[in-house]
């Protein structure tokens, strides 16, 4: 028997740092993080040896990531998760690689007195930001980010028919209908635009994740509501391919978008022919739509 492969490290690393402006410290921002940090190296011992030499306890990881966490800057996210590639590469020479998965909580201001409070936020779960790092010695990088369980409804302005029928199809087709859905976008940083950890950390300063965040949030939400959407397919080929033209970071963008049925209840038992307005909501089985839009090698995006 051999080892083919192993990882390991900490999960559900939580923190909440607070950033104050030092002009008013009571202007405030805060970010509410989770932390997940595997391993990889030489610490096969371990487990075909019962050698725990080479291992860096779980315990360590954990206080690295929050020692870290307070001691540097974790805005963006993108370029936390770079320090702390950065950190375990450099302190411990046995290991080489990293997977680093940071989730981000939705904390937005909200208005008093008609404008944003300075240090009083509203959670607006169960979305999320997050980032994925993954980082070898030899220097290759994976640098992904996403948002998570942004859910969505529009009670019109969504259509399906002209589907393939066969002697199994039961659903009608319908050119009005209530769409809904929880986004699960993911956007992939082009490794030739951002291959090393030091591009992390520029283009952080240059404001790239944080407004690419905004370019595919907005995107969603835009065409969601605009588009008078022939299937859930389409939309979410336009969505990507959007993000794409106003990215030329991002070499790829994944979309999961699970359908959220509600179903019209049938009143006829009641004398009540006509029914358009009143639903039930349906929560499985549910359709599951996944797309993966990608740059062409000459294309102009």
């Amino acid at each position: 028997m051999s080892l083919v492969a192993s990882s390991y490290g900490k999960g559900n690393v939580k923190f909440l740092k607070v950033k104050k402006n030092p002009s008013n410290p009571k202007e405030q921002d805060i970010l509410q993080a989770n932390v997940q940090v595997l391993l990889r190296g030489n610490f096969d011992i371990s487990y075909t040896k019962a050698d725990n030499s080479p291992i860096v306890p779980t315990d360590t990881v954990k206080n690295t990531v929050l020692v870290e966490a307070k001691t540097t800057d974790v805005w963006p996210i993108e370029r936390f998760a770079a320090h702390l590639a950065k950190h375990f590469i450099n302190k411990y020479s046995h290991v080489s690689g990293i997977e680093i998965t940071i989730q981000q909580a939705r904390w937005t201001r909200f208005d008093v007195n008609g404008k944003p409070h300075a240090h009083s936020f509203r959670h607006d779960g169960p979305e999320t930001r997050n980032t994925y790092l993954n980082y070898d010695r030899s220097g290759k990088l994976v640098l992904e980010s996403s948002i998570k369980d942004l859910t969505v409804l529009k009670s019109t302005g969504s259509m399906f028919y002209g589907y393939n029928v066969c002697d199994y199809t039961t659903l009608k087709p319908t050119k009005d209908r209530i769409l809904s859905t929880s986004v699960a976008s993911t956007w992939t940083f082009d490794p030739k635009k951002v291959s090393t950890l030091d591009d992390v950390f520029k283009a952080a300063d240059k404001g790239l994740f944080d407004n690419t965040y905004d370019a595919a949030r907005n995107t969603t939400l835009e065409l969601f509501a605009l588009e008078n959407s022939p299937s859930v397919q389409a939309t979410m080929y336009n969505m990507s391919t959007k993000i794409l033209k106003l990215v030329p970071e991002v070499s790829k963008v994944d979309y999961v978008l699970p359908n959220i049925h509600f179903v019209l209840f049938d009143l006829k038992w009641k004398g009540i022919e006509s029914n358009d307005e009143l639903f039930y909501p349906s929560s499985d089985p549910n359709g599951l739509i996944k797309s993966t839009v990608a740059r062409d090698a000459n294309a102009k995006l």
